[in-house]
C-alpha cells in the first residue's frame, strides 16, 4: 500500500486525487517534522514551567515558600511570562532574517539560542536574574521559530497536505508539551532537592539540539531560493522534495506557478525595501485583509484560554478540588495525553477534508461551553479542602479535558496553517512574523494575567473561565464573516481567493517611484534563451 492510497483514504480534496503518488515520498514528512522540533521546543519551554513553579524545592530557593498567593501570583507569572517576552522579540526578528539568510540556516540559528537559554535555566538554582535572562534568551528562539517553522513546511508541501504537514507544527507543539507534563511528573515523584526541577528544566533542550541537527541534512525552500534568483537549486530542490524528474509535467507546472507569481510581483514593485512591503501590505486591500485575518486569528487562539491551562495545568487542576503532592501533575500528564490524540485525529481527517474555515466555526461553541461549566462550577459549588470532588468537579475536569480536545480539532493546528498559506509570496514571512508575534504578544498578556486572575477574579477565579469562554463564543462571529475556506488552494492561488484588484492598480505608481529614485533596480522580464522566463535584476 503506497502512502497516497493511505493518504486517499483519509484527505478528501480535488488536488489529492490528482496530483502524483510520487510526491508523497518520505522526504517531505522528514522535512515537515524535522523542521517542526523547533515547535517541539515552543510547547515543552511553555508547559515545563507550570509544573516547576510548584514544586517545593523551587519554592524554597525562589523564595516562595512563606509567600503570600498575591506575591507568589507576581513571581511565578514574572518567571513565566518572561519566556513570551523573548518570544515577541524573536518573532519579529524573524522576518528580515529569514528572508535574507534563508529558512534552513535561520532554524539551525534559532536552535541554537534556544540550548544557550535553556543552560542558563538550568544553571540558575535560586537565582531569579539568572532564571530571566535564560528564559528570555530561550524565548529569543521558540520565537523565531514559531514564526519561520510554518512558513518554511508551507513553502515545501504539497498542496494537498499542505494542512496536514503545516498542522504537524501543532502536533509538536502539543507533544512536548505532554511530554514535558510528564517528565514534570517523573521528577516530582522519584528525585529530591535542586535536582527535582534542574533536571526539567535541563532536558527541555533537547527538541532544540534535534532541530539543529536534523536541520544540517534538510534542504533549503525553493521558494525562497527562486526569490534569490537561485533558479537552477531550485528546481532541483524541488525534484528532489517532490521525488520526480525535472521535466516532469507536474513539477514543471509547480515550478512555472512559483515564476509567474515572482514575475508578475517583480514587474509591479520590484525589490522592494521594508517600509515598500509594508506599505504593500497595508494598502492593497487583498493582503491587508489576509494580513488583519492572521494577526485576529492569533488573538482569538490565545484569548480561548488555552495557554492559561498549559502553562498554570497544576495549579488549575489544584483548584478544581485535585489534591495531593504529585496528583496535579498527574492530572497534567493526562491532559497532555489527550491534547496529542486530538491533533493527531485533526491533521488525519480534518484539516484538508472538513477544512480550516468548518473546523474553527464548530470548535469555538465547544470550547465556550467547556470554558463556561468550569466557570459556573467553580461558583456555584466550589471544591472544598480535604473533602472528595463531587460528581460536578469530576465533570469539570472532563470539561478540561474536552477542551484540550476541541482545541486541538480547530484553533490549535489552524490558526497556524491559515497564517502561513494565505499570504502572497512576497508577504508571506512578513505576515507569518507578524502573526507569532501577535500570538507571542497575546500569549504575553495571558501568560503574566492568569495567576492574579485566578487569585482575584471572583471567588476560586471563576471569573477568569467566563472570561475565556465569552471570547470563544465571539470568535464564531468572527470566523462566520471574515475567514473564507482554503484547503486545497494553491500557495499561488491565494491572490484569486483574496482578491489583489488594487495590487494591478499600484502598478504606474510603483513604476513612478522606481523611476524617481537615483540608482534603484530596474526590473526586466527576461524573453529570450530563459528556460524557466524568469525575472532578473539589473543594475540601472
Amino acid at each position: 500500500m503506497t502512502m497516497q492510497s493511505i493518504l486517499k483514504k483519509i484527505v478528501k480534496n480535488d488536488a489529492m486525487e490528482t496530483d502524483p503518488a510520487e510526491i508523497y515520498g518520505w522526504r517531505v514528512f522528514a522535512l515537515a517534522a524535522s523542521a517542526c522540533f523547533g515547535a517541539m521546543s515552543f510547547g515543552w519551554d511553555s508547559s515545563v514551567i507550570g509544573g516547576v513553579v510548584v514544586m517545593t524545592p523551587f519554592k524554597d530557593d525562589y523564595g516562595l515558600k512563606d509567600a503570600t498567593p498575591v506575591e507568589t501570583a507576581n513571581l511565578t507569572g514574572n518567571i513565566v511570562s518572561t519566556l513570551q517576552a523573548g518570544c515577541l522579540v524573536g518573532a519579529l526578528l524573524a522576518s528580515p532574517l529569514t528572508d535574507r539568510f534563508g529558512r534552513k540556516w535561520c532554524l539551525v540559528s534559532v536552535a541554537a539560542v534556544i540550548l544557550v537559554g535553556v543552560a542558563l535555566q538550568a544553571a540558575s538554582t535560586g537565582k531569579v536574574a539568572l532564571i530571566f535572562v535564560g528564559r528570555f534568551i530561550a524565548g529569543l528562539g521558540v520565537g523565531g521559530a514559531s514564526s519561520i517553522n510554518p512558513l518554511y513546511v508551507s513553502e515545501n508541501a504539497p498542496r494537498a497536505i499542505r494542512g496536514l504537514l503545516t498542522g504537524m507544527y501543532q502536533l509538536f507543539i502539543v507533544t512536548g508539551g505532554m511530554i514535558a507534563f510528564w517528565i514534570n511528573y517523573g521528577a516530582e515523584v522519584n528525585l529530591t532537592g535542586k535536582a527535582m526541577y534542574v533536571f526539567p528544566l535541563a532536558i527541555q533542550g533537547l527538541p532544540s539540539l534535534l532541530l539543529l541537527v536534523c536541520m544540517l541534512f534538510c534542504n533549503e525552500s525553493p521558494r525562497w531560493l527562486a526569490r534569490q534568483d537561485k533558479w537552477e537549486e531550485a528546481k532541483k530542490g524541488l525534484s528532489v522534495l517532490r521525488n520526480l524528474p525535472e521535466n516532469h509535467p507536474y513539477l514543471e507546472d509547480e515550478f512555472q506557478e512559483i515564476v509567474d507569481q515572482l514575475q508578475h510581483e517583480r514587474r509591479l514593485i520590484g525589490n522592494a525595501t521594508f517600509m515598500n512591503l509594508q506599505r504593500e501590505m497595508w494598502t492593497i486591500k487583498g493582503n491587508r485583509n489576509r494580513a488583519l485575518i492572521s494577526i485576529f486569528l492569533m488573538i482569538c487562539q490565545q484569548m480561548t484560554g488555552t495557554n492559561a491551562i498549559n502553562t498554570y495545568a497544576p495549579t488549575i487542576f489544584k483548584g478544581l478540588g485535585i489534591s495531593g503532592r504529585s496528583t496535579p501533575l498527574l492530572s497534567t500528564g493526562v491532559y497532555g495525553i489527550v491534547k496529542v490524540l486530538a491533533c493527531i485525529c485533526f491533521l488525519l481527517f480534518m484539516a484538508d477534508s472538513l477544512g480550516r474555515r468548518r473546523s474553527l466555526l464548530w470548535t469555538s461553541i465547544a470550547q465556550g461551553l467547556c470554558m463556561f461549566y468550569i466557570g459556573l462550577y467553580v461558583r456555584i459549588s466550589p471544591p472544598i479542602a480535604g473533602e472528595p470532588v463531587p460528581g460536578a468537579g469530576y465533570m469539570a475536569l472532563v470539561s478540561i479535558f474536552l477542551f484540550a480536545a476541541f482545541f486541538q480539532f480547530g484553533w490549535g493546528p489552524a490558526c497556524w496553517i491559515y497564517a502561513s498559506e494565505i499570504p502572497t509570496a512576497r508577504l508571506r514571512s512578513l505576515n507569518v512574523a507578524l502573526a507569532a508575534a501577535t500570538q507571542w504578544l497575546f500569549n504575553l498578556i495571558v501568560a503574566r494575567t492568569v495567576p492574579n486572575m485566578l487569585a482575584t477574579v471572583g471567588s476560586h477565579g471563576y471569573g477568569t473561565y467566563l472570561i475565556f469562554g465569552s471570547f470563544c463564543f465571539s470568535m464564531f462571529f468572527f470566523v462566520w464573516f471574515f475567514v473564507p475556506e482554503t484547503k486545497g488552494v494553491s500557495l499561488e492561488h491565494m491572490d484569486k481567493l483574496f482578491g489583489v484588484s488594487e495590487y494591478d492598480s499600484e502598478k504606474n505608481l510603483a513604476a513612478d517611484n522606481v523611476s524617481e529614485t537615483k540608482n534603484t533596480t530596474e526590473v526586466q522580464v527576461e524573453s529570450t534563451n530563459n528556460p524557466y522566463n524568469h525575472v532578473r535584476k539589473e543594475s540601472a
